[in-house]
């Protein structure tokens, strides 16, 4: 195995099976060279190649290392910002066509798991639980505002205990939002699946190959510890794992860690009598809990934050009292499995894609929303390599305020800021 192992959890346990691929060693010369085996770097490789191009992809470690192979899975419509929000910056009409893109992100998703034979346990549905009368105005003024403004006709709105419980049998929630447009998946076998049809299509994929510089020019040179690569251009998706290679880039988002654990078996009929509907569950909190039933039947449940590096102290029994807090009767079930890891969040919570001159291209900070929005950010990277920059310069026109405090005082600027968030979750 050239690249570090996967982090042990739910996802790397039922992983299908991955081959090695060999560490960079030496020169190549390609079209493009991507920068990150996750979903976002997978997809644009497969995306080119489809194109035309010869494709080279680093990958530090393995493909779906890092957060691409430790997500929650869940396939959400819309960005992790506000639509109206996007109107201000950009204007109505523009506002619909980001729109648009991330509808097609989850159409990709769909079409690329039928068209590779991707088993990833792919499952449509997915409910937004409101605990609160504020969060419930919420949602009812988001499902009038998609529907009117965007013409969506996958949501419905649950009034009352009642029908939540349709969704999910929790007497924590009295209402919320139900989106047949989004859904779930095993994230690191879809990528891993990926993967597999980009090596198809002629993609080289080098693991254990971590990207040490990228010197710019008519040809950029990536470099690593024991190879280079020459190529026209260069994708970088990093993504929370970008560390030094661009500052400039790094200073736009901000790692976030994420955990999730993973029960014992419950057996179909408990499972499902938790989830009925088998969609993915989200609260309505900014900080918030998720959660879905597996394929074998387990309740995956995830939420806290982390604006360290450091992991929560007894991971399994912290995810393991958050579960309880929606699913008391789950009090004799055991947590089998309890990870983490780190997704990157913009200011604005768009996702920021864009060029560094006139041939590096970078898409980052998906901001929680990156299973859906990667895919659709590789195809207009790619787009915009093979000559077609619209959508490009479209979503570049999106705002992405660098992080205040610079790299030493930003983590305790967002902690304070994220106390500030978690006290008002509390309000009525």
């Amino acid at each position: 195995m050239t690249g570090q192992p996967h982090a042990p959890s739910y996802y790397a346990a039922t992983a299908h099976p991955q081959p090695d691929c060999q560490a960079l060693k030496g020169r190549r010369e390609a079209d493009v060279c991507v920068v990150g085996g996750g979903f976002t770097g997978v997809q644009a490789a497969l995306e080119l190649a489809e194109r035309g191009f010869s494709v080279v992809l680093l990958e530090a470690r393995r493909i779906g290392w890092g957060a691409s192979g430790r997500n929650g899975g869940q396939i959400c419509s819309g960005l992790s910002a506000d639509m109206s929000k996007v109107e201000k910056w950009v204007g109505l009409d523009d506002a619909r066509k980001i729109f648009a893109a991330t509808e097609e992100a989850k159409a990709i998703i769909r079409e690329r798991v039928i068209k590779h034979a991707i088993d990833c346990d792919l499952a449509w549905g997915y409910f937004h639980a409101a605990e609160r009368a504020r969060e419930m105005a919420e949602v009812e003024a988001w499902h009038d505002h998609w529907r009117e403004t965007y013409g969506v006709t996958t949501l419905s709105v649950a009034r009352g205990a009642a029908e939540a419980r349709r969704h999910v049998a929790s007497d924590r929630y009295i209402g919320g939002l139900f989106d047949a447009g989004a859904g779930h998946l095993h994230p690191l076998n879809y990528c891993l699946g990926l993967a597999r049809a980009a090596a198809l299509a002629g993609v080289e994929i080098l693991e254990g190959s971590a990207v040490t510089a990228v010197a710019p020019g008519v040809r950029p040179l990536v470099k690593t510890a024991e190879g280079e690569v020459s190529a026209a251009f260069v994708v970088l998706g990093c993504n929370a794992y970008l560390e030094g290679l661009e500052p400039a880039l790094r200073a736009k988002i901000m790692p976030v860690g994420t955990y999730i654990g993973a029960t014992e078996v419950l057996g179909e009929n408990r499972a499902g009598a938790l989830i009925p509907g088998n969609a993915a569950i989200a609260d309505l909190k900014f900080v918030l809990d998720y959660f879905r039933r597996s394929a074998d039947h387990r309740l995956l449940f995830g939420g806290r934050v982390s604006y360290t590096t450091r992991e929560p102290a007894d991971l399994k029994a912290a995810m393991r009292a958050s579960m309880l807090r929606v699913f008391p009767e789950l009090g004799d079930v055991a947590m089998d499995y309890a990870w983490g890891g780190f997704v990157a969040i913009t200011m604005e919570r768009t996702p920021h894609l864009g060029r560094i001159g006139s041939n590096i291209y970078f898409a980052q900070g998906y901001s929680g929303s990156g299973v859906t929005l990667c895919g659709m950010a590789a195809r207009i990277l790619a787009e915009a390599i093979a000559g077609q920059a619209a959508r490009l310069d479209l979503f570049s026109r999106l705002p992405h305020t660098t992080f205040p405090g610079g790299p030493l005082l930003r983590t305790p600027t967002l902690a304070l800021a994220m106390l500030w968030y978690r006290l008002r979750d509390l309000l009525p």
